[in-house]
């Protein structure tokens, strides 16, 4: 099923459904193609937190990290 949907635009949504329409894009291919993609950015970011949270619990992984971020710090202060 198809949903019509009315929306305002301000000056900066404006723009950029321009921009997206010189593209080639019909108005409502431009429209669903922007809820995509931030849709898709939107679980792309959770799917980063969530990884994030994973290696912050991750014992041997900061332990690890603290170890290379150590030796680093030497490296850098011997050069």
């Amino acid at each position: 099923m198809r949903t019509a949907v009315s929306v305002r635009l301000d000056e900066d949504a404006e723009r950029a459904l321009r921009t997206l329409e010189s593209t080639g894009l019909s108005r409502s291919a431009a429209i669903r193609h922007a809820l995509l993609e931030a849709a898709l950015n939107l679980r792309r970011r959770e799917l980063l937190a969530d990884e994030v949270r994973r290696l912050e619990a991750d014992e041997v992984d900061r332990a690890e990290m603290i170890e290379v971020a150590a030796m680093m710090e030497g490296l850098r202060a011997e050069g």
